[in-house]
């Protein structure tokens, strides 16, 4: 249902950012839908389009922000059966394999979480994002596996997207880096943005771009003379930006396993257990879960927390630096 908010500006919200202010006094709506809602025209300050949201607001300002009725998503259902860890009337948490994407994009229009989300219940998902991700609040990459929780109502959206955007989303994930991390555990705090050389790939940067932090702990190093040293790491993330770990793990000089974005192609390793080598060459993936995740019910308001085992492709290659270490 389309809706318009009206309000003028209070003394108290004086030099306030526009996308602020309606934040504050529309709590439920989450600020990159606010902004996107900016960007397309509607809203009016004082009677006039504002495509700015960082534009500073006055005492007694008239604001008018126009909520459109969300389109519904023209998509294809994908038969691919979804791995769900649990569900109920407002939200589903899935265990996504590596190897699909989230959502319809470029190159890629039908065989993706959405489409399979459209195959197995299309008509419960939220649709108050982009028209073409019903349902998804948040993002894990091609590549990576673990859990990704799905809102199946508008409420239940804006409340998810809103405990992402306080940062009080729990998320820890578990990887295989070459090498080992000096310090062994420890916090990255760094500035992230859109590669100067390749707009596809992210990179630390001094000033530009969205803060990230990564807190992070080694669990076990392997080094013997049969493997190369490489290093379980677990993270738990503050912030959940593109590729922020493996940005985060690049910048440390210790790429994951098996990322053919952040690392040079896998080189031969010499003296190095044949089984061994054969697992990391062939891995199809990079050694990235998302393990645990944890947010509070929008309804309930209880405090709910998932976990996943690593799956059996990276288990395999952990067992196997294990029995050689």
């Amino acid at each position: 249902m389309e809706k318009n908010i009206n309000f003028i500006v209070e003394e108290s919200e004086n030099n306030l950012r526009v996308d602020v202010i309606i934040n504050k006094r529309e709590q439920l709506i989450s600020r990159t839908r606010i902004k996107n809602l900016i960007l397309k025209n509607k809203l009016k300050l004082n009677n006039k389009i504002v495509i700015s949201p960082s534009k500073k607001v006055v005492t007694g300002d008239k604001l008018s922000l126009n909520i459109p009725e969300p389109e519904e998503a023209s998509l294809k259902p994908y038969k691919f059966k979804l791995d769900i860890i649990y569900e109920d009337e407002d939200l589903l948490v899935i265990n996504k394999p590596a190897g699909i994407i989230m959502h319809p994009g470029a190159g890629n229009y039908d065989k993706t979480i959405v489409n399979a989300l459209m195959n197995y219940d299309k008509d419960s998902l939220s649709n108050i994002g982009d028209e073409l991700r019903p349902g998804i609040v948040h993002r894990i990459d091609k590549n990576t596996s673990g859990l990704v929780v799905v809102a199946k109502n508008n409420e239940t959206h804006e409340s998810l997207s809103k405990q992402f955007s306080d940062h009080s989303i729990t998320r820890v994930y578990q990887l295989l880096i070459w090498g080992k991390l000096r310090p062994s555990s420890g916090k990255i705090d760094t500035f992230i943005t859109r590669s100067s050389k390749n707009r596809q790939l992210m990179e630390v940067s001094r000033s530009k771009g969205k803060r990230a932090i990564t807190n992070y702990k080694t669990i076990k190093i392997f080094e013997s003379n049969k493997t190369p040293t490489l290093s379980l790491i677990e993270c738990k993330l503050e912030t959940g930006r593109t590729h922020q770990i493996r940005v985060h793990m690049t910048y440390m000089g210790n790429s994951i396993v098996g990322d053919d974005k952040y690392k040079k192609k896998y080189k031969k390793l010499k003296n190095v257990d044949v089984g061994l080598e054969n697992l990391i060459s062939k891995l199809k993936r990079q050694f990235l879960h998302a393990k645990t995740l944890g947010f509070v019910h929008p309804k309930t308001d209880k405090e709910m927390i998932f976990s996943s085992n690593l799956p059996k492709e990276l288990n395999n290659l952990l067992k196997m630096l294990k029995n050689t270490d």
